[in-house]
């Protein structure tokens, strides 16, 4: 087996085993984990396609990389974002004429 192939194969592997990890709800497609394997899938897809080229598989897996890498940004900055929210006032309590 060529390596090219070896490492498609693996691409592969890894985007099956990304999906199955998360319908077993061992893993969230928030989490890491859930990005790394799909870009490990999407690399060594590329990787292969670059040896045995197809135009619909390159385009298709690029633009995987693309949405999962936006994706991570996206995870990243609405898990910033919770870690330092500030909790909401209660107005209540604050135009509440003092005893």
């Amino acid at each position: 087996m060529e390596l090219h192939t070896l490492v498609g194969l693996i691409g592969v592997f890894c985007y099956l085993l990304a999906y199955a990890l998360v319908q077993m709800r061992r893993l969230s497609i928030d989490s890491n984990g859930y990005a790394c394997l799909n870009i490990a899938g999407c690399v060594g897809g590329l990787y292969s396609l670059s040896h045995d080229f197809n135009l619909a598989s390159v385009i298709s897996q690029s633009m995987w990389l693309v949405f999962t890498l936006v994706g991570m940004h996206t995870s990243y900055r609405r898990r910033g974002e919770l870690k330092n929210k500030i909790p909401p006032l209660d107005l209540d309590t604050i135009n509440k004429p003092k005893d």
